[in-house]
């Protein structure tokens, strides 16, 4: 118990103080310049010199922009209409079209204060570029319009966003303390070895054990997601059985988890410590409370890892989204693999003598 007490702390301590961040940074943005003047790459280049943003790639149309934000590749869309710098000189005004990914909306407030500042910004350096003069009189061009457009959470509904996400969690946490205390408490009664020297075969054993567990977490996915519709208001734009096709391999995954923890441990207290261990780092790095994007490097390097990360992005997709199999089929796969290493190495770690 002693390095448990005093080891498996320190690390939580010291990669979670780095990894966990509210600060909204490296922010996903994408953009269409119709106009390619001089005004439009220089607003450009102000994106690209802030650090909080990243300027990944330029689009032809909006459609294609579009289909970027509905997987997921982008977090901001910036169009720069046609004659852009013309109206700003002749017209003494111009509108900016903006589109934002809502679903974290805490995020995209703040996503919309950063773009707010730098247009601030560049206006008021651009005024001096672009000085008119009337009847003598030094004329300035009026402030730029931004017009922002909220995608998949149009009210900004905090509540929208993490429902989906503490749905997961319920899922995870009590699916996983179960199984985790299962196995371990035949030892502690004493019927495991009752058990080890029956005809049963150990892969009857397992599937025994969990089969319940696995039951168990659909039924709890289902009473979440009746809430989620009655009480929260949280829309399911997308098919549910994609949810629950997915929960399905999930389930499997922690499961198997949960067994590797119970055939390592001789008491429940134990069982319980290491799986609340897991749990907290697997919460607070798979992108439910903070962007996996404010992360450091090699923090988000661990976050491919961790199973919580998949189940949450997916089910925000497919609720909020609306998206399809082919949006999600690379991580239905990731969690597939590391669930069939996972309860492979369980069933090999749990001792039965025939």
């Amino acid at each position: 118990m002693l390095p448990i007490i005093f080891i498996l702390p320190l690390i939580q301590l010291v990669i979670l103080s780095n990894a966990a961040s509210f600060e909204v940074k490296n922010i996903r943005l994408s953009y269409l310049d119709h106009d390619r003047s001089a005004a439009s790459r220089e607003l450009i280049s102000k994106f690209k010199a802030s650090s909080y943003f990243n300027v990944s790639s330029e689009f032809q149309s909006k459609k294609e922009a579009n289909l970027q934000m509905q997987k997921g590749n982008t977090d901001v869309i910036l169009e720069i209409p046609i004659h852009f710098e013309r109206n700003l000189i002749k017209q003494k005004n111009t509108n900016l079209s903006v589109s934002i990914n809502a679903i974290d909306g805490a995020a995209a407030g703040v996503s919309n204060v950063y773009i707010t500042q730098i247009i601030s910004s560049f206006n008021q350096s651009i005024q001096t570029q672009l000085q008119t003069y009337n009847d003598g009189n030094a004329t300035q061009p009026e402030n730029i319009m931004t017009i922002p457009s909220f995608w998949y959470n149009k009210t900004l509904n905090y509540k929208t966003f993490m429902v989906p996400g503490i749905l997961v969690l319920l899922v995870t946490m009590l699916s996983l303390f179960l199984s985790s205390m299962n196995i371990v408490r035949e030892k502690e009664v004493g019927t495991l070895e009752q058990i080890n020297v029956t005809p049963i075969k150990k892969h009857q054993f397992i599937i025994g054990k969990l089969f319940p567990f696995w039951v168990l977490g659909l039924v709890i996915l289902t009473v979440g997601l009746v809430i989620a519709i009655v009480i929260f208001n949280v829309p399911i734009l997308g098919n549910i059985f994609l949810i629950y096709g997915f929960t399905s391999i999930y389930l499997i995954l922690i499961l198997g988890i949960g067994l590797f923890i119970s055939n390592h441990t001789e008491t429940q207290q134990q069982a319980m410590f290491i799986a609340w261990f897991f749990t907290v780092i697997f919460i607070l790095m798979s992108g439910l409370f903070t962007p996996i994007e404010s992360m450091p490097t090699w923090a988000q390097n661990i976050t491919y890892f961790n199973p919580i990360r998949y189940f949450v992005e997916v089910i925000r997709m497919v609720m909020l989204k609306g998206a399809d199999f082919n949006e999600i089929k690379t991580k239905i796969g990731i969690i597939a693999l590391y669930a069939f290493v996972i309860n492979g190495f369980a069933v090999w770690s749990y001792k039965k003598t025939n």
